[in-house]
């Protein structure tokens, strides 16, 4: 079999629907699969932000790929909001509440720096949360046994501007240094996963020593030019790349009303699919126009080239993301709501922000049944691409 990366991208509660598309996988190859279902299908394993935390999860569990989906199901199915971060009225005020009355009077606060907010959110809950579901030594472990042959999550540096990737492999692979991205061998920690999770203005920035200096770390799917890139370096031939929302989004309906000025909520959840949407889809389009190019050399020819054909098989929501999260944002915790509520998050046309905040199980779960949905729906394709 040759080896095969899963890349799983950011996206907030978003990443439940990849729990989904993991569950079908596992849930075919017990019935379709003449192997030992144990066996973990993706040798070769990339996250980011919330898929990072997937992926890490998966690589510790490797050596069981039925047991690792099956607790990482458990998790997302039932989670609240309180999980991942302070939604108590007193954790609200003293990171939200305080955040939006910077914007308005940043100016009387900048003298009082203990009064400067870091974040909209104290996501203090999610370190407890994966200490108890991460065990980061059993890494180790699959990756001597064989399970496993490379893990890698990215973040992004706000203090060098450089979009680094962290990688761990069974075998010496060299690092790769392209413009404003770069890769380090090293093992994989809980403050890595932080790092890659951290929202931009959502979480707080997580310190990291990068080549013996302290740099502050942010969402890996920011400065991401090539999503697929590191499961390529690190010797992927085909790979799965499972999105976090629709990534050919068709026109919206015409409204014959007058559009009035968008809320912050619209403005911040079309900013944050730029950064978690658009460089997977365009990175998945350059890849196909380099397999078209290498199809019509001759043998001898791409025998010269650097460039590989790689096999590449997408799923990705089949329904907008942010339309299933307008009907669970009365979930949330009140103290949630009304900070929300204030940016214009809680209306329709705002749900966008809150599809990547709603850590709640009535959506998550039903991102999940739609991860299934749209995997059964290309079953054989999957069945295939898995060999």
């Amino acid at each position: 079999m040759s080896d095969t990366g899963l890349i799983l991208s950011g996206g907030g509660a978003r990443a439940a629907y990849q729990v989904g598309v993991l569950k079908a996988i596992a849930q075919l190859l017990r019935t379709e699969n003449g192997t030992d279902t144990r066996i973990n299908p993706f040798p070769i394993i990339v996250g980011t932000s919330a898929g990072a935390i997937n992926a890490t999860g998966l690589a510790a569990g490797a050596a069981d790929f039925q047991d690792a989906v099956a607790r990482i199901v458990n998790v997302w199915e039932n989670f609240q909001a309180e999980d991942v971060y302070r939604s108590d009225s007193l954790g609200v005020i003293r990171t939200g509440a305080r955040w939006l009355s910077a914007l308005s009077f940043g100016w009387a606060l900048r003298r009082w720096s203990k009064l400067r907010p870091k974040s909209l959110l104290d996501n203090a809950p999610l370190t407890d949360l994966l200490k108890g579901i991460i065990d980061f030594p059993s890494i180790d472990a699959a990756l001597e046994s064989g399970a496993l042959k490379a893990l890698a999550i990215t973040v992004s540096s706000y203090s060098s501007g450089q979009h680094v990737t962290v990688y761990q492999a069974s075998r010496e692979i060299e690092a790769w240094t392209r413009t404003q991205r770069l890769a380090i061998s090293g093992q994989i920690r809980l403050e890595h996963l932080l790092a890659s999770s951290s929202i931009p203005f959502v979480f707080p920035a997580q310190a990291l020593k990068l080549n013996g200096r302290l740099e502050y770390f942010g969402d890996g799917a920011m400065r991401q030019l090539a999503p697929t890139s590191p499961a390529i370096h690190l010797g992927a031939e085909k790979v799965l790349v499972i999105g976090a929302g629709r990534l050919n989004e068709p026109p919206p309906p015409v409204n014959e009303a007058e559009p009035t000025y968008p809320s912050l909520a619209q403005i911040a959840g079309h900013a944050l699919s730029s950064i978690f949407l658009d460089g997977l889809a365009v990175d998945i389009e350059r890849l196909m126009r380099i397999n078209k190019t290498l199809s019509l050399l001759t043998p001898e020819a791409r025998a010269q080239s650097s460039l590989r054909p790689i096999e590449v098989l997408v799923i990705a929501p089949s329904q907008r993301l942010d339309e299933i999260a307008s009907r669970h944002v009365h979930n949330l915790p009140l103290p949630i709501r009304s900070l929300l509520r204030g940016v214009g998050a809680t209306e329709a046309k705002g749900a966008a922000l809150a599809s990547y905040l709603l850590f709640e199980s009535s959506y998550t779960r039903e991102l999940i049944d739609l991860g299934m949905a749209d995997t059964m729906a290309r079953k054989q394709e999957v069945l295939d691409f898995l060999n």
